[in-house]
């Protein structure tokens, strides 16, 4: 299978490296500054499920390329219009796009492009970060990864690319129901970033706090009632999982979008994963004030970072 994989960053990186431990044909589109550092010193991955460093193929955006049978999308969602720009040269008639993008949001703006039938569900628990010398290091063992047809011309496919990624290490799986796993997932990192970035701190930070159990409680409940408004009730099962991440007081997790926050990051995913769950929660006359509060939060800190841009 002929793969272009967008950016090589975290996401990206690693499971692009997974799928060439599986065989596939995989090319990076990357910027020029991290093709240069992928032609000087490889693509290295660092994991406990298996190192990785090897030379890897890539190409700039607005360079003649040839058509894939995948696009695997591993850009944050800020980027998705650019990124949307420069893999439509590489879109036949037969390619499939697998996005594993925070939220809904860009799944209209895939199907809007692509069609519904070419874009595929892709859900991936994964804690992986990028090195300051471009070493993309997995945290831990969990690596997860949920496939799935939106539509039913995609099943073939959909089945292919979880053929091909089980050839590698971690766990891999092909969902007939993909739509929910996506909201499952958004459910319940909306309801983590809203608590981690407004307290800015971690779930551990958070429960030790007279009412933050509480306070995530209630933020679960605002995230799971949009998901139940919009058709995609999230089930016991899985609420017990949240739970037991969210409501754990030893946990020191906190969502990447906290993390960076703390880093001064200049750009965050607010609009994507708490945003836009806004946005769907009014068009079904839900209230959903605690989640007001933290997109306010976060859009105060992006308009400041982009004025100390400016100012710069």
């Amino acid at each position: 299978m002929k793969i272009l994989v967008l950016g090589a960053g975290a996401m990206g990186g690693y499971y692009g490296a997974r799928l060439i431990e599986a065989g596939a044909d995989v090319t990076f589109l990357v910027r020029p500054g991290r093709a240069q550092a992928l032609k000087r010193q490889g693509l290295a991955v660092r994991s406990e499920l298996g190192d990785f460093h090897r030379p890897v193929r890539t190409v700039l955006a607005g360079q003649a390329y040839p058509q894939y049978d995948l696009i695997l999308l591993a850009c944050k969602t800020y980027d998705l219009a650019d990124a949307i720009q420069a893999v439509s040269p590489a879109v036949g008639r037969d390619t499939a796009v697998l996005p594993l993008l925070n939220g809904m949001g860009a799944y209209d703006s895939l199907d809007q492009c692509f069609g519904r039938q070419r874009v595929l569900g892709g859900v991936a628990y994964i804690a992986a970060t990028l090195a300051a010398d471009g070493t993309v290091l997995h945290a831990g063992r969990a690596d997860r990864l949920i496939v799935g047809a939106r539509a039913g011309q995609a099943s073939a496919i959909a089945a292919e690319v979880h053929a091909l990624l089980s050839r590698a290490a971690g766990t891999r799986e092909v969902s007939g129901a993909i739509e929910q796993e996506l909201w499952n997932k958004w459910t319940m990192i909306a309801a983590g970033a809203v608590m981690t970035c407004l307290m800015r701190g971690s779930v551990g930070d958070i429960m030790k706090t007279q009412d933050g159990r509480r306070l995530m409680l209630d933020a679960m409940a605002e995230c799971r009632s949009v998901a139940r408004a919009c058709g995609h009730a999230i089930s016991e099962p899985v609420v017990a999982t949240m739970q037991s991440r969210l409501l754990d007081d030893t946990s020191t997790w906190a969502a990447s979008m906290m993390r960076d926050i703390a880093q001064g990051a200049p750009r965050i995913e607010a609009d994507a994963i708490v945003g836009d769950l806004i946005r769907r929660a009014a068009a079904q006359g839900n209230e959903v004030p605690l989640s007001r509060t933290a997109y306010c939060h976060l859009q105060v800190y992006e308009r400041q970072r982009a004025a100390a841009q400016a100012a710069a």
